[in-house]
């Protein structure tokens, strides 16, 4: 799931309180709270001491405290409907970085710029200052404390721009132990719940872990030790977390690394294998087949491009001359500081549409020689916002708008450019999260759509009623498509399983039967990356095509499934064997790794599939250069 950003609200902390209540807190000085069903801000309140630089919620979740730009300390009461103002703490010069309560929430440390105060939450007075400078001599730069942790036996943890893991005995202020990990700043850290692991984040790319061990074999005495170092990121590792069984780090270089802790697993297996996220698991690209056109999606504007095109043919791995070039047809920008959410060109190319937190727009499109000419449909139906995802019937007649509550709008596309609302589809037993997927039948007869519940609805078009419920399952679906000619729906999940449902015969078919039966390759299971969109061929209805980041995928349900001992890459092997040997190891996942980081991939007709890559370096250019370290021997 994704929340969709805002130019004129940064994010510079986060935190659960209440249980499953999230909260946001950024530089434009306000208190967010998320509602996670509908996927947008429920609520804000102005915190009073201009730009929030950190925010924590006590260990029962009942009180938020936010260090803000003025240098005060700000505690907020957590109530049923939103957040009340409760008092301020002691105020000092100096914004305040980091923030953390102490586990029995009697004490809040709070870190600044060359010092730490720990403040008595009853009181509210300044209980001990603690100058983190004060033991080095001739020191001209400040020390910024950029992250701070309050461990249940009083020490206070801190990391600073000098490269520093300090820990500090805070009643006395003095100083127990320092690490210094890096020659550049440690910016994030975070504490194990059992308090004996640490993980700190640096402007070097590299993340430590820490762990508290004995002096010797039996000893009571314990020390913290620097054991573990990893360089999974290339730039500022602005965030960790610590989870009972994985150490996790997001950095400037737009990664989510989740680095599996070996000791804490039972078994290797998917569960012990290192997580690397790039790319949003939800589609950014649409394709108007009949047009050749595609649809680019970026934060605030989207492009529309016509597919260049060539008249050769060649050998496989031949690059063919192109006798038209791609061509940038239009560029939509969105008004005002929201973030586009979802958008979506019809089949034809007639029709764009998206939607952001507030607003929905349609455009009509219409081409005359080598001209565009854009319209805005005026009177659009005010629908319940924000839209989470859009989709054309295949004969680019009617739109299908995933909203909140498990709600499904239908607008009809009306010449020469207009729009009316038709129906609006609801499950019969209701639902409190919103739509995120929708799949329309090519014969225009079937809906299939996908809430936050991870229920999957079927909805018969031609009379407007609930058709099935498909039997639930305890993984999120990550792609979902129905077959043009069967009308079966094939359904994707996180943990990579594949089903196949009939939607007229309302139960799974044969194959998929077969498929839970029997079990998929190891290797298939073990990916990471989940598979985000799937299509079919019209001109063999037993190929279904799948692709997620890494790999495209042809599979070929006329043929066996592979045990785990056959290789499951076996394409450049099967093109070595003789036809005779070729026939014995033929299975059914034709895989090809060639292009990637593949976006999108779709069939434009019989003998053309469009592939969109999104090289890394193409952002990573982007990004400020890196801080350059001293490699031995160069």
């Amino acid at each position: 799931q994704v929340i969709p950003g805002n130019e004129a609200r940064s994010v510079e902390a986060l935190c659960w309180a209440a249980g499953e209540r999230l909260f946001g807190a950024g530089l434009g000085g306000e208190i967010a709270e998320y509602d996670l069903s509908r996927l947008c801000v429920a609520r804000s309140v102005d915190g009073g001491g201009g730009p929030i630089w950190s925010m924590a919620a006590n260990s029962s979740g009942s009180q938020l405290a936010i260090g803000c730009e003025d240098g005060s300390v700000k505690l907020f009461q957590v109530v049923p409907g939103g957040i009340q103002f409760e008092r301020n703490l002691d105020r000092r010069k100096g914004r305040i970085l980091c923030l953390s309560w102490h586990p029995s929430d009697t004490h809040i440390a709070a870190g600044s710029i060359d010092i730490v105060r720990v403040f008595d939450v009853s009181s509210g007075q300044t209980v001990q200052s603690i100058m983190v400078n004060y033991h080095m001599h001739k020191v001209k730069r400040e020390c910024i404390v950029w992250s701070i942790a309050f461990l249940s036996s009083g020490t206070v943890v801190t990391s600073d721009s000098f490269g520093r893991v300090q820990f500090w005995e805070w009643e006395r202020g003095t100083l127990q132990e320092s690490h210094t990990v890096s020659t550049s700043a440690v910016l994030s850290l975070s504490v194990s719940e059992k308090e004996d692991s640490i993980i700190v984040g640096t402007s070097t790319g590299a993340t430590y872990q820490f762990q508290l061990l004995p002096v010797k074999i039996g000893s009571l005495e314990k020390r913290w030790v620097r054991t573990k170092p990893f360089q999974h990121h290339t730039h500022d590792v602005r965030a960790v977390a610590h989870s009972s069984t994985a150490l996790i780090s997001g950095g400037l270089d737009a990664q989510l690394v989740i680095r599996p802790l070996m000791e804490k697993m039972q078994k290797k297996g998917y569960e012990a294998a290192l997580r690397k996220f790039t790319f949003p698991h939800r589609r950014l690209v649409s394709c108007a087949r009949k047009a050749r056109l595609l649809l680019f999606q970026f934060s605030q504007h989207l492009e529309l491009w016509r597919l260049g095109s060539t008249d050769e043919t060649g050998k496989d791995g031949e690059v063919l001359p192109l006798c038209r070039m791609p061509e940038h047809l239009v560029q939509l920008k969105s008004k005002g500081p929201e973030h586009i959410y979802c958008s979506c060109v019809s089949p034809c190319g007639g029709w764009v549409a998206y939607s952001t937190a507030s607003r929905f727009h349609l455009y009509r499109l219409q081409y005359k020689g080598d001209s565009v000419s854009v319209k805005k449909v005026p009177k659009v139906p005010k629908l319940l916002l924000p839209a989470y995802q859009l989709q054309f019937s295949a004969d680019s007649d009617s739109l299908f708008i995933a909203s909140a509550r498990g709600s499904v709008h239908v607008l009809q596309l009306l010449e020469p450019g207009g729009c009316k609302h038709l129906h609006t589809f609801r499950p019969p037993s209701g639902c409190p999260e919103a739509v995120y997927l929708l799949a329309v039948s090519t014969d225009g007869n079937w809906m299939a759509a996908v809430s936050g519940d991870w229920a999957i609805h079927i909805y018969n078009l031609k009379c407007f009623k609930h058709h099935c419920t498909v039997p639930t399952y305890n993984c999120a679906v990550t792609a979902l498509a129905i077959h043009p000619v069967t009308n079966n729906l094939v359904i994707a999940y996180s943990d990579q399983q594949l089903f196949e449902f009939s939607i007229p015969k309302k139960q799974y078919t044969a194959w998929s039967r077969m498929v839970q039966n029997s079990g998929l390759h190891k290797t298939w299971l073990e990916r990471d990356s989940p598979i985000t969109h799937i299509t079919f061929n019209p001109k063999n209805p037993s190929h279904i095509l799948l692709h997620d980041i890494y790999m495209f995928c042809v599979l070929d349900k006329s043929l066996p499934l592979p045990d785990n001992s056959a290789l499951l890459m076996n394409q450049s092997t099967l093109k070595q064997l003789p036809e005779t040997a070729r026939q014995r190891q033929l299975h059914a996942f034709k895989i090809c790794k060639k292009f990637q980081p593949l976006l999108f991939a779709d069939l434009l007709d019989e003998n053309c599939l469009v592939m969109v890559e999104r090289p890394i370096m193409d952002f990573k250019t982007q990004l400020p250069l890196p801080i350059q370290q001293k490699k031995f021997g160069t």
